[in-house]
Order: C-alpha cells, then sequence, then structure tokens
C-alpha cells in the first residue's frame, strides 16, 4: 500500500466513524455518499473529505465560523455540541470564581441561515443541563439585540449563532461575556484575549461526545417583548426637539436577513413613516437568492435597493447585513446625479459629527475637554479624531473590531469603517445597524429640511479638517500562507516611498504599543501625510490594504479639484502597494 493509499484510508475510516456518532442524519447522509465517492475515486469527493478533516475548527475571539457540513473543520452539531460545552464550562468556572454560591446566567440567540435554530437549541439545553439559568430568544432576531439581551437580563454570558454576512453555506458561534464572568468594560461585549484562549482550552478538554449532558427541557424561551422593549429603547434615541425633521423617504432593505421587521418597526417609533423595504429581499431566507454574497460592501448587493430609491425617488437607502449588526447608506451625489454608496468612513464621520451636535444641543461644553470618548478602530479614516477633538472630546484609536472599540472607558460613539457603528453604548456594547439607521435618517431628515444632502454635510466637514479620502485593497488568497509570505515581504524589503512621497515612519503593529496590543500588520505614514495600513483579515483568508490621502481645502469652489487630486494619489499608492506585494 503507498502512502497515498494508506491517508486515504485514515481519511476514509475518520468518516465513517464522524458518520455514525453524528446526530445529524443529514450531514451523516451527505457524509456517508462522500465517503463512497471519494472511495470510487472521485477526486473532488477527495477533496471535500481531505478539508473538512484538515483539521480541527479553531476557536477564537471571532468564536466560529465556517462552511456548514460535517467533520471537524466545518460547523454542525457536533463541533457547536463541543463548543458550547467547552463555553459552558468556562462560563460556570468564572462564575463560581468571581461570585461564589452565584448561578450563572446566559441568553442565546440566532439568526435565520441554516441550522441556526438547531445550533441555539442545542446550546441551550447544554448550558441548561450544567446548571446555567438559561434564556433562548423567542425566535431569529439580530445580532445586536442578543448583544442587548446580555445586559438587559445581567446575564454572565451570550451566544449568538449566526454567519453575519458570510455566504450562505456558512454558519458562526459569537460569544459575549457579562456580569460575573468578565470585568466591568467588557460587559455585554464580545470577548477578546484571554478570554478567547481560556475558552478553547475548555473546548479541547470536553471528552467524547456522548458525554455531553442534553437538558430535555429547563431554559426559559424569552417573551417576544424582549425585542419590543430593544424597540422602544432605540426608538427613544432620536432627538425630536433638537432634530424634529422627519420629511424623509427612506429604502431599507435586510438583505434577506433578521433585521427587517426590527429596523422597520424602530424607524417607525422613531418617527420615519416613510419606509419601504426592499421586497425580494424583505423576508429571511437562508439561501440570499437575489445576492451573490450578502454583505453591503459587496458589489451589486445594493442594486435591488437602488432600484426601488430609483422608483420611489426615494431620499436615502438605508442596508443591514443579514443579522443586522452593520449599516450601509447610498444616496444621490449631487455631483454627479448618480446613486452611491457612501463609504465607511463618510457615514462613520457623518455619524460622530451629529453625534457631537446631539451633545452639543443638550448642553456639551465644547470649550474646554468634555467627558465622554470618540474611538474608531486603527485602519478606519483619522477624521472623527479632528471632529472630536474640535469639539473638545477625547479619541482613541483601537484595533479592528468592535470587541476592542465597545471596551473603551466613556465611549460616547465608536465605528469601523467595515460598515459598523455603536451609537449607544449604554444599550448595545457592540456594533449596531439598527440604532445606526435611525441617527443616519435624523441626519439625513436634518440636512433635508435646510436644502441640502448628507454630501454637502460632508463637504462642510472636510471644508474644517480637510477632505480626508480612503480606498481599501482587498487579496483574497486560497493558501493561508500566501498571507505570511506577502507581510515578510514587506518586513524583508519595506517601501521607501508610496504615491510618489517618502516614508517617514513604519510602525510594526505586531510590536504592540502602550496604547494597542500586538497585532499582525504594518503601518506606514509618508511625508505629505499619506497612510497606509496592510494587515491579514481576521476572519477571511484576504490580505487587507487600508489607504487614506488628507488634502486641505481652502473654499467649496475648491473641492473638485481637491477630490481629483486625492483619487490621483489614492490611485498611485495603490499601484505602489501592489508593486510593493509583487502583485
Amino acid at each position: 500500500m503507498t502512502s497515498s493509499d494508506a491517508e486515504l484510508a485514515r481519511l476514509l475510516d475518520d468518516a465513517r466513524s464522524w458518520a455514525a456518532q453524528d446526530p445529524d442524519p443529514t450531514t451523516a447522509a451527505a457524509l456517508t455518499e462522500l465517503v463512497t465517492l471519494a472511495g470510487d475515486g472521485t477526486a473532488a469527493a477527495r477533496q471535500e473529505l481531505a478539508d473538512s478533516f484538515s483539521g480541527t475548527l479553531q476557536f477564537g475571539t471571532a468564536g466560529l465560523r465556517a462552511a456548514l457540513g460535517a467533520g471537524p473543520n466545518r460547523m454542525n452539531r457536533v463541533v457547536v455540541r463541543r463548543a458550547a460545552a467547552g463555553f459552558t464550562a468556562f462560563l460556570t468556572g468564572a462564575v463560581g470564581q468571581a461570585a461564589p454560591g452565584t448561578r450563572p446566567r446566559a441568553v442565546v440567540g440566532y439568526d435565520a441561515r441554516h441550522n441556526s435554530d438547531i445550533f441555539a437549541e442545542e446550546t441551550a439545553a447544554i448550558l441548561t443541563a450544567a446548571g446555567v439559568e438559561t434564556f433562548l430568544m423567542p425566535s431569529a432576531l439580530p445580532t445586536p439585540l442578543l448583544a442587548y439581551a446580555v445586559r438587559a437580563l445581567d446575564c454572565d454570558g451570550g451566544v449568538m449563532v449566526t454567519a453575519s454576512h458570510n455566504p450562505p453555506q456558512d454558519n458562526g458561534y459569537k460569544v459575549y461575556l457579562g456580569r460575573h464572568a468578565v470585568e466591568e468594560s467588557g460587559r455585554g461585549a464580545q470577548i477578546v484575549a484571554p478570554y478567547d484562549a481560556l475558552i478553547a482550552a475548555e473546548i479541547d478538554r470536553v471528552g467524547t461526545l456522548d458525554s455531553i449532558p442534553l437538558a430535555a427541557d429547563g431554559w426559559t424561551i424569552l417573551d417576544p417583548s424582549i425585542a419590543a422593549d430593544y424597540e422602544a429603547a432605540v426608538a427613544a434615541l432620536a432627538e425630536r426637539e433638537q432634530f424634529p425633521a422627519r420629511d424623509l423617504k427612506i429604502v431599507l432593505t435586510p438583505m434577506h436577513g433578521v433585521g427587517g421587521e426590527t429596523a422597520v418597526a424602530v424607524l417607525h417609533a422613531a418617527g420615519f413613516a416613510d419606509v419601504t423595504l426592499v421586497s425580494e429581499q424583505a423576508a429571511p431566507d437562508p439561501d440570499f437568492p437575489t445576492v451573490n454574497f450578502p454583505n453591503p460592501e459587496e458589489p451589486g448587493a445594493l442594486d435591488l435597493a437602488l432600484e426601488t430609491a430609483l422608483r420611489e425617488d426615494a431620499d436615502i437607502v438605508i442596508a443591514n447585513d443579514p443579522d443586522a449588526d452593520r449599516a450601509a447608506v447610498a444616496a444621490k451625489d449631487p455631483d454627479t446625479g448618480a446613486w452611491r454608496m457612501l463609504r465607511g468612513d463618510e457615514v462613520g464621520a457623518l455619524l460622530g459629527a451629529h453625534v457631537v451636535s446631539r451633545l452639543a444641543a443638550a448642553g456639551g461644553n465644547s470649550s474646554e475637554a468634555t467627558p465622554g470618548v470618540f474611538a474608531n478602530s486603527i485602519v478606519s479614516s483619522r477624521l472623527l479624531a479632528r471632529i472630536a477633538a474640535a469639539a473638545g472630546y477625547a479619541h482613541e484609536e483601537t484595533l479592528t473590531g468592535f470587541k476592542w472599540i465597545a471596551r473603551v472607558p466613556g465611549l460616547l460613539y465608536g465605528y469601523e469603517e467595515a460598515l459598523g457603528y455603536c451609537v449607544a453604548p449604554s444599550l448595545v456594547r457592540d456594533k449596531d445597524g439598527i440604532s445606526a439607521a435611525v441617527l443616519i435618517a435624523e441626519c439625513a431628515a436634518a440636512a433635508k429640511a435646510e436644502g441640502k444632502t448628507i454630501f454637502d454635510t460632508l463637504d462642510e466637514l472636510y471644508l474644517v479638517h480637510g477632505l480626508h479620502a480612503s480606498d481599501q485593497l482587498s487579496i483574497r488568497v486560497a493558501d493561508l500562507g500566501l498571507l505570511d509570505a506577502m507581510m515578510n515581504r514587506l518586513r524583508v524589503s519595506p517601501p521607501e516611498s508610496f504615491g510618489g512621497s517618502a516614508v517617514e515612519t513604519v510602525t510594526d503593529l505586531a510590536e504592540g504599543s502602550a496604547q494597542l496590543p500586538p497585532t499582525d500588520g504594518l503601518l506606514y505614514l509618508t511625508k505629505d501625510g499619506s497612510r497606509i495600513i496592510i494587515r491579514p483579515s481576521g476572519t477571511e483568508p484576504k490580505l487587507k490594504c487600508y489607504l487614506e490621502v488628507i488634502r486641505c481645502v481652502g473654499s467649496a469652489a475648491e473641492l473638485p479639484e481637491a477630490r481629483a487630486e486625492a483619487r490621483a494619489a489614492l490611485d498611485s499608492v495603490l499601484a505602489d502597494v501592489r508593486e510593493a506585494l509583487g502583485l
């Protein structure tokens, strides 16, 4: 027997063993068929088996996320039961140590993806069997509602079964901590290190599948009023006295996800009566039939929403991703007359300035340093820092991910360029596309009442703080080793300039600093103030490059030329980044 024959035999044995203990008849049957095909010599079946059994899906700060299917490297009931058992062991241990004699509490939520409800119910059953007081969401609901519930129900932990904006074949498992299980700054937020490693260690200690007890009942299915409570709290964010304008025609798409009903209810309660849902994408559908990739950032994802906006003569489009923790915005650009989606940095600046206005109207003092902090991820624009400083507020940069932004002490508002916004940290200590939609609508309606658009509002910010223009380059790879190779290339042969401007400082983010924990990435600042950050994605097999150039603008008449200059500068920087990476 050759080594390849022996390897195939081991792979087939592993697959047969998995199928024999798989509690899901669907994945067990699919796996058995794959074994037969692979044994008969079908190359595609062998490749699928090899990938499914190539290793164990690793639990990290983003929890778990992978394609559905059988095997240790896929999302399935075996992997989820083990993850739930490990999380349960961590939670009971952490609460027992912090508050001896206290019964741990946890809440479990889920979206409308394939198997989300099953994964959620089995998680609730495992938590309950271990003595954890467990609450299960009454239906498929948005991720921000789960984050809200962790604190509203005074829970020690929360689990959200969702793959957010990943492709239809994926599912995932997000973990939140609260009450006794984490320090105050992390209560209601997603986990960060070292909690991920502690939970992963408990998952590794879980025994055989049949050793994991599941309760037949005993958890509490929450009343639908939990959603009503969240809706009322978010709708109450609307500042009707300070920003009374509500004449705004909104087109909303939940992108086949779970946010539609909640978002419409919140917008209506906040006074925005004219909301049109994109009918083809209004109902939850785990197959996402009208989009190639259910992420508002992807080309074509907003096509139906923009068609609806043209037909309805709308003022603005708001799109949530499938679990509604992100929000995209599109409007008609007065310079071109065409509808376009705003970049996350543009919306982040608009919301930041609007939050400042709300605070000022409520009595904030801009003449001296004011309590409270504005924050954004390091890869997001530097414009928010200037807006905050001009208003007398502190500003912090964090690593990418709301697990970091949400932990900033005294946070008033935070965002990241990937369409994530936290406008009400006291309600949801995470990104929330629904509460963001309320403030986006309020901002757009206020501009419309003055005969302007949100693009005019942006231009006003540029006149004060400089035109901040950004772009991205994402390089998807099939082999994760290529990411290391590209980062090593940059470290061994550092670029000397970008866009014709000499590199003045290089920061290796892997070394960490007093402000930021270590993370794999490189930050370049050039003589003309351009900033380039290159880092591997934390959730996808991608290398991500973030570019920003700044141009001073003396008057509105200079804006068109400044925009053209900034675009040319970005294109030049992009070319240099590609060359530096050997593309």
